[in-house]
């Protein structure tokens, strides 16, 4: 390995960066390029970075300056440091990110990381810096390795994630998704298939299919079922096919998208786990109109009560915003009594930070206090019901797939068909196999549970 390049790749949130910096690392590990644990070991350092949250720009900004010294210093010894920035900042400042930090030697948007190791090699050989934000024709997906990239000596992990659509046409006026990621694009079914089946026959037993609005999936069918869109419940229906795959989930969902289909999926196909994340954002009709979130309050609770009719032990989890501009006390009642009426098992809250370039970043603002304030209360009652549900579990059985170590000797961590993660003592060979587990304990966010006697 002492000639292997080598990568240090951060990613920044959602699980679509995460699918991403590994395809990312494929593409690059086929040019000679190995991972390392730290920014000073690199010969290459890529920040994936996400614009969802907060500051999310300015974290990125801190990020590089503290990898100016490093830089520095391999420059001092000889030797050469390449940054690039990609990810959603990226897509989103673009030059603005070479103007204030001309360290920065490439800047690669979402659509753009296939040509990742062509614009390597070129700043490596002395190229000027590049910026490469452009929504090409091509699909991405067809260029990047089918592999996965895999740190020194890591074991491959029995749960994997699995983009099958990308983007978003909604506009939403908060989001800035439509601009980072684009037009809504479904993969072929036949190559969300191929990996999926790649995956299996490397330990994956359980599959996560990713999208920005995963549920909107229309994905070319193969010819040799007389082509056509596939929605995601049939795509989901020919995964459950694979020998070895033993469960299935999706996320991010849009109610409006969430399809007779699909709903019947749930009640049907044993694999799908019992575990929905569909945000509503808000409870306040006005306020929904607002958000361009095209439901009412009272439609997605009318698609509550169809999902739980079909699957009664679903357990669902939301996203809110707190204090979108323009958002009264009376609309803030609204949204609690939304909570109160579904009883979310998990949730996002977060307080309404605006985004440049949205339609809700130029309205007027809700008083910083005043979000602070309502923030609080509504993740008081959200953390209320979720301890609820944790308790809920206390008692039963739980088929539980097994992960990875945990902090104490003889322990290990899985996860629950309600993405739990619970805590048990068993044999580490249990890695990659479901176990049942009988739950004995619960905290805020993870179980504790025991193999039950023989």
């Amino acid at each position: 390995m002492g000639d292997a390049k080598k990568l240090y790749l951060k990613t920044y949130g959602c699980q679509m960066n995460v699918y991403d910096s590994e395809r990312m690392g494929a593409a690059l590990a086929a040019g000679g390029y190995v991972e390392v644990a730290a920014p000073e070991e690199a010969d290459l350092v890529i920040l994936n970075t996400c614009h969802i949250r907060e500051k999310a720009a300015e974290k990125v900004y801190s990020e590089l300056g503290r990898l100016r010294p490093l830089r520095e210093a391999r420059a001092a010894a000889g030797g050469q440091m390449t940054i690039a920035v990609a990810g959603c900042v990226a897509q989103a400042e673009g030059a603005e990110i070479l103007r204030r930090q001309p360290l920065v030697d490439l800047v690669v948007g979402p659509q753009a990381y296939h040509r990742l190791p062509e614009m390597v090699a070129r700043s490596r050989a002395g190229g000027a810096a590049e910026i490469d934000t452009e929504f090409p024709e091509e699909d991405k997906f067809d260029h990047l390795p089918q592999g996965r990239s895999e740190k020194p000596k890591a074991r491959r992990a029995p749960a994997a994630f699995l983009t099958a659509q990308e983007g978003c046409d909604k506009f939403c006026a908060f989001c800035v998704v439509p601009y980072t990621r684009g037009a809504e694009v479904s993969r072929p079914v036949a190559k969300v298939l191929a990996e999926a089946r790649d995956l299996v026959g490397r330990g994956v037993v359980e599959i996560t299919l990713l999208g920005q609005n995963v549920n909107a999936y229309h994905g070319e069918g193969p010819d040799t079922e007389g082509g056509g869109a596939w929605s995601l419940a049939r795509l989901i229906r020919a995964l459950a096919g694979i020998e070895g795959l033993a469960r299935i989930r999706y996320t991010t969902s849009h109610p409006n998208d969430m399809t007779e289909d699909l709903i019947a999926a749930h009640a049907e196909e044993p694999k799908l786990m019992p575990f929905l994340h569909l945000p509503v954002q808000a409870g306040s009709d006005r306020v929904l109109k607002a958000m361009n979130r095209r439901h009412t309050a009272e439609s997605y609770l009318r698609l509550v009560e169809r999902i739980r009719a079909a699957r009664p032990d679903i357990a669902l989890s939301g996203d809110f915003i707190a204090g979108f501009p323009g958002e009264t006390e009376a609309d803030f009642e609204d949204t609690m009594a939304l909570v109160r009426e579904v009883r979310y098992a998990q949730a996002y809250s977060f307080k309404y930070s605006p985004r440049p370039g949205t339609p809700a970043a130029a309205a007027e603002q809700v008083p910083e206090p005043v979000k602070a304030e309502r923030l609080a209360r509504l993740q008081a009652l959200l953390g209320e019901h979720q301890a609820a549900f944790q308790a809920g579990c206390v008692g039963p059985t739980l088929p539980v797939l097994i992960e990875k170590p945990g902090r104490h000797p003889g322990q290990m961590v899985g996860r629950s068909p309600y993405l739990q993660a619970v805590h048990l003592d068993c044999d580490p060979d249990a890695v990659g196999r479901i176990l049942d587990v009988e739950i004995t304990g619960a905290g805020p966010n993870s179980l504790s549970g025991r193999r039950p006697a023989a």
